[in-house]
């Protein structure tokens, strides 16, 4: 191992408080490998390669109070590089517009090589270290990076651990028969093992990729492929593996990354005989990326995109004496699935219940929260949930689907994403604005429809931005885009409509978000309004901070934020019919005759004997204090 000296006491530190569980966690999935000294030169590497004002700034945000990541002040908006702006040196001239709405940190959807085809939307990387040549170059995300921190604004981009394109480097030389590399990825002779494994393995992609494994003729071997067979899965029981992708990490974190958004973590460890998820070896896994990354990157957070069960969601973060050293982030993807449920059912019973999962995240992780992002809607919150609050499961989720994908009649344009023809499980397709009604209101120029659109979609946002975590919009709903349907003619997106909701940004229509009385100025002034009025909030940081109301009735929800004595309440009414809900809930607000004001309307509100209820219109939410 080559020897090195670094004199900085900060990294002395952090390191002989990480050392013994550095050691702990790669010698219980490795054993006594000679890598571990390998593993111990990344660190220093890393260290070493970055650059002093990343150092400042790392320094910087280990003074604040909390966590940089828990304050109300950051929103974020998720993007395709190529779609919003075109290339990542047309990007500075478009931050002048999210400044404006409020946006002060970028997830730059994937940016690195991928073979035109068989992409998965840049989700198969052919290169780690190599951006994809339509959009720029490595030099040009680091000088976007520098225009980012100039503003002080964010950046977070994704790292594929569970997988590579099969045209990456270390697939050809496995494709080349060397021995070395087929050992990085799960190669089989014959189908036995794949047999046996699919056995407890579910689809992803059960329509456009069935199965788990994949022929390769020049190998005569069988790959597993568990997400698109273009998609050679990493064999993780491989320290190499281990190694090379943790130099990929830093990497990403030398670029000035702020966030590493860790995709589909729950893939990396496979086991026989399990569904080759959420396994304990996955979560050491995860927590020795996050050691490394606090010794040698320390300013960079981890976003893992886990979408899984909300009491699985829970050990993403780290149990134990682990907690909080595991994923800094993650997505609070059954808030989003639960916010879908309660806009097609008109009732908050199943969000409400979810909510009793959802409030054991510790303190010191946040979410990531989200209406709408670039992948599709999944309904996969648990039965119980659903049976809890009075419904069927199959036939409650039955119900949203077809009101989301036309199966039924309803103000929603929408469509089902792998549907598993043996299950009837699927996902859901569509833009915010068309699942909000927006399209079929446009298409029948139904003004009263096109406003309850709109309505919708601010109550979504609005619950979003407020509910706790770092809240995440998706580029194009801040304008009202409705479904793009152009992705039908290009053969390498038609066979997956979740590029009806990945529009290409017209930017003259975007000009309309400045002229008043159109539905995109209506939709982005109310956003915008929206982050101004959570940025002014302490409340909203994400501190542990929530409780959910008893609110005793079945269409309003609400939940009470505080800190320092400040409290504030936020009401939201999930109904198309006017609500009201009785003093006696409102009394837990403190007095029982008060006057409070809606920090969103700007109104008065009146709670006492004279004034016994709070009244609400379709889709009216309400932020009290």
């Amino acid at each position: 191992m080559k020897s090195y000296k670094i004199k900085d006491a900060g990294f002395q530190e952090r390191l002989t408080a990480n050392l013994d569980d550095i050691q702990h966690h790669f010698r219980a999935i490795y054993g006594d490998s000679p890598l571990f000294s390998d593993l111990i030169q990344t660190i220093f590497q890393a260290y070493t390669d970055r650059s002093p004002e990343l150092k400042k700034r790392d320094e910087a945000k280990a003074k604040k109070e909390e966590n940089w990541f828990l304050s109300q002040d950051l929103v974020g908006m998720s993007l395709y590089v190529d779609r919003f702006a075109g290339k990542i040196t047309d990007l500075p001239a478009k931050l002048p517009y999210l400044e404006k709405l409020g946006v002060n940190f970028l997830h730059l959807m994937p940016l690195f090589k991928s073979p035109e085809g068989e992409s998965d939307g840049g989700y198969a990387v052919e290169d780690f270290r190599v951006v994809e040549e339509k959009l720029g170059t490595i030099e040009d995300l680091r000088e976007f990076q520098k225009a980012l921190q100039q503003k002080d604004m964010y950046l977070m981009i994704d790292i594929v651990l569970n997988h590579t394109s099969h045209h990456h480097e270390w697939a050809k030389l496995a494709k080349a028969g060397i021995k070395e590399y087929q050992d990085y990825f799960y190669m089989y002779d014959d189908r036995r093992i794949p047999d046996a494994m699919e056995e407890t393995m579910p689809e992803i992609f059960p329509e456009s990729s069935p199965g788990s494994f994949t022929y390769d003729e020049k190998m005569d071997k069988w790959v597993m492929s568990v997400f698109h067979h273009y998609q050679w899965d990493l064999n993780y029981t491989n320290p190499k593996v281990f190694v090379e992708m943790l130099a990929n990490v830093f990497y990403y974190a030398n670029l000035g990354v702020d966030v590493v958004r860790i995709d589909a973590p729950a893939f990396i460890w496979k086991q026989m005989g399990t569904a080759c998820q959420n396994l304990p070896e996955a979560h050491q896994l995860l927590q020795l990326i996050k050691m490394c990354v606090e010794v040698a990157t320390p300013g960079m957070a981890i976003l893992g995109e886990a979408i899984v069960a909300p009491a699985q969601i829970m050990e993403y973060f780290g149990t134990g004496r682990f907690a909080t050293h595991e994923c800094d982030f993650a997505y609070n993807a059954t808030q989003m699935a639960v916010q879908w449920d309660a806009l097609a059912t008109g009732d908050i019973r199943v969000m409400r219940t979810a909510q009793n999962e959802l409030v054991r995240k510790p303190k010191g992780a946040t979410w990531l929260t989200y209406t709408r992002c670039h992948d599709d809607i999944g309904l996969g919150y648990d039965d119980w949930m659903i049976e809890q609050s009075g419904f069927n499961p199959y036939d409650h989720r039955s119900y949203i689907k077809n009101y989301y994908s036309g199966g039924i009649e309803s103000p929603a344009t929408g469509a089902l994403f792998a549907v598993n023809p043996k299950t009837q499980d699927a996902r859901l397709s569509g833009s915010l604005a068309s699942l909000c009604g927006l399209e079929k209101a446009i298409a029948s120029k139904n003004a009263a429809a096109i406003q309850t659109s709109i309505d919708k979609i601010t109550m979504m946002q609005a619950q979003s931005l407020f509910v706790g975590g770092v809240p995440m919009l998706f580029y194009g709903d801040e304008a009202a885009y409705t479904n793009d349907y152009t992705y039908l003619q290009d053969p390498g997106k038609s066979y997956d409509n979740r590029w009806m909701h990945r529009p290409i940004i017209d930017w003259e229509k975007n000009e309309a978000v400045d002229q008043k009385n159109t539905v995109e100025n209506q939709v982005f002034s109310n956003l915008q309004k929206l982050i101004k009025l959570r940025k002014s909030l302490k409340v909203v940081a994400d501190l542990k901070n929530i409780h959910w109301l008893e609110v005793h009735n079945n269409s309003i929800i609400g939940f009470e934020r505080y800190l320092n004595g400040e409290k504030v309440y936020f009401l939201f009414n999930f109904s198309a019919e006017p609500q009201e809900v009785t003093y006696y809930m409102l009394g837990a607000f403190g007095e029982r005759a008060t006057v409070m004001k809606d920090l969103w309307s700007g109104k008065t509100v009146q709670i006492g004997m004279d004034h016994d209820h709070l009244a609400f219109a379709p889709y009216q939410f309400y932020v009290l204090k």
